[in-house]
């Protein structure tokens, strides 16, 4: 394996991560902002007003996205280890 081969797949796997975790994050983000202008309209700040939300999206996000997530995970492994069956 070159290190062309390495490089590669280290990008891949960085862009499979950032490509699985960006919708959570801007859905939490989302979320987040929502609350903070809530907040700042009813001048409420507690702390488990900007937590519960944002753990029911992401709760809700994984059960829909799950599956879509574990099909591009199961590819890629697929991928790597045809690699690695290759070598």
């Amino acid at each position: 394996m070159t290190q062309a081969d390495i490089l590669d797949i280290f990008i891949n796997s960085m862009y499979m991560a950032f490509k699985l975790a960006a919708p959570i994050l801007i859905a939490s983000i989302v979320i987040g902002l929502i609350v903070a202008v809530f907040q700042a309209a009813t001048q409420i700040h507690e702390q488990t007003l900007t937590f519960v939300p944002k753990v029911i999206v992401i709760a809700l996000m994984l059960l829909i996205l799950g599956s879509w997530m574990m099909e591009l995970i199961v590819e890629f492994f697929n991928v790597i280890f045809d690699k690695i069956a290759g070598m």
